[in-house]
């Protein structure tokens, strides 16, 4: 349950004024029909993010449990100096499904933004930091589903009243907070 958790609140946080998160205003903005986006959003994750859990369960076959602590630590600090860094969304990013409809749309540019953003790694390192793969890729599907589906609902008006520096803050103590427990040696039972 810990990774679930963990996962989910550590992606939603992050996901807050992120890249995909901005694609999310724009695509709501564009369409006005949130369904298939929120469809396309979760289908677009699900793919995203389990292939992301699956690097990151390999990684931990194939990497000893030591050199693993340090990278997953060190790791987790780098998202949390990368979570204070404002995303922004590039046009490009907003047109490359334009003609397949509202969900084609959706899955294709959503996958695309998402392919190294730092939710994606997240995903890589928290699969390979907890046992769970289905835990941690439910939990950070779970996250980017609770920061998106507001953002296509609500859009504006959720933009306007969410302090970002505070939210991307909290994502960086807790990726922080993750780095530090993991290089200072807990986890130890998983095998870090």
């Amino acid at each position: 349950m810990e990774a679930l958790f963990i996962s989910t609140g550590v992606v939603a946080l992050a996901e807050i004024g992120d890249k995909t998160q901005l694609l999310a205003f724009i695509l709501a903005a564009r369409f006005k029909k949130p369904l298939p986006i929120i469809l396309g959003i979760l289908c677009a994750t699900l793919v995203n993010h389990g292939l992301a859990g699956a690097l990151g369960a390999w990684i931990t076959s194939v990497v000893s449990p030591e050199v693993m602590r340090w990278v997953l630590g060190l790791s987790f600090l780098g998202m949390a100096i990368w979570t204070l860094i404002p995303d922004k969304i590039e046009e490009e990013e907003t047109q490359v499904a334009k003609h397949l409809g509202v969900f084609g749309a959706t899955l294709i540019t959503f996958f695309l933004a998402e392919m190294g953003d730092k939710t994606q790694i997240a995903t890589v390192a928290l699969a390979a930091r907890y046992e769970s793969t289905v835990a941690v890729v439910a939990g950070t599907t779970f996250g980017m589903m609770l920061a998106n589906v507001p953002a296509v609902l609500f859009g504006e008006r959720i933009a306007r009243k969410v302090p970002l520096k505070l939210v991307h803050g909290i994502a960086a103590a807790m990726f922080a907070l993750l780095g530090i427990g993991t290089l200072l040696g807990a986890g130890a039972s998983f095998g870090f």
